[in-house]
């Protein structure tokens, strides 16, 4: 048992320094879309006809049950083989799981040309990892569009995917990369997938909510306090503002990043020519730049220290109790 422990810890620190070390190759296949290339074809069947609900919940089942089987027979097999391949094995499906280096790239692919005054292609940048229309907006604007995107990603792409694995290992993160597939890809509430994708938002939310509140507290006593305001304060300002946002988890990174930074995120965003207004957040006590991209990513680091420095030292105490 000790010596499971151990390595399940081991398996988990390898992977997040190898994710934050390689991220993901862009030429190397990877599960997330056979993932999506399997919803798809799933949705396709399903998402017609009458009781759309019950079918959504079935697409559910039917993705995220395989995907944390096989991974789970793939991780068993691995240590029955040796105990080292074990660990490797788990490292490496632990580590794609992980998008440390993935979103610190895509934060900083718009914040240099942010930074150099090329605004044309800081908002083309910016448009590939946001849905909003960035074709007028400005150097504020833009920023807020990588804070946020980063922010609510800190969560989805690196801290509850290592909170599930220090739980379950590399089979419990893929179980949930895959619920938050689903809930990217079919969690929306137009009227296509308002009742089929209803079970993958739920399960997405209900799967977020500890990892997102742990997230936003870590970035509150652990990141740079760049607004001068005192600890309490923001704590208290951190968790009002966070009940305002219509998702019940993102509020609570978007919020933590805006009280740390002394700025204010959310507002009116336009998709596709339409505007959609968002309550906001933080003390608005200074105007977004460039430079407040490059903060943010030291909040991610540093909340997803934080997760990891969590689980070993949890880890530990079970180890020295087993």
């Amino acid at each position: 048992m000790e010596g499971l422990i151990l390595a399940h810890l081991l398996a988990v620190t390898l992977g997040f320094y190898l994710d934050q070390l390689i991220g993901d190759p862009p030429n190397w296949p990877h599960p997330v879309r056979w993932l999506g290339t399997y919803v798809t074809k799933l949705t396709n069947l399903l998402n017609k006809g009458s009781k759309r609900t019950a079918k959504g919940a079935v697409l559910l089942v039917l993705v995220v049950l395989p995907t944390f089987l096989l991974f789970a027979i793939l991780t068993v097999a691995a240590y029955w083989w040796h105990p080292a391949v074990g660990v490797a094995t788990e490292s490496i499906f632990i580590a794609i799981g992980l998008a440390q280096k993935s979103l610190r790239t895509a934060a900083l692919d718009v914040s240099m040309p942010l930074e150099a005054g090329d605004m044309k292609e800081a908002r083309k940048k910016l448009s590939w990892i946001v849905g909003r229309d960035t074709h007028e907006l400005n150097e504020s604007e833009v920023t807020r569009g990588v804070v946020e995107t980063v922010s609510e990603n800190i969560s989805d792409g690196v801290t509850a995917p290592l909170f599930f694995a220090f739980i379950l290992g590399a089979p419990g993160l893929w179980l949930y990369k895959a619920v938050n597939t689903l809930d990217s890809m079919v969690g929306y509430k137009d009227d296509r997938y308002r009742e089929f994708g209803t079970a993958s938002a739920r399960a997405d939310d209900v799967l977020n909510y500890i990892p997102a509140r742990i997230t936003g507290f870590l970035i509150v006593i652990l990141s740079p306090n760049k607004g001068g305001i005192p600890l309490r304060e923001r704590f208290e300002g951190w968790r009002m503002d966070a009940k305002k946002h219509p998702s019940p988890n993102s509020g609570y990174l978007e919020a933590a990043t805006a009280w740390q930074l002394g700025v204010q995120l959310g507002g009116t965003n336009i998709y596709k020519g339409i505007a959609s207004r968002r309550p906001k957040f933080g003390p608005n006590l200074q105007k977004l730049t460039a430079i407040h991209i490059n903060q943010t990513l030291v909040q991610l680091k540093r909340a997803a220290y934080g997760v990891w420095a969590l689980g070993i030292i949890i880890g530990g105490i079970i180890y020295a109790i087993a």
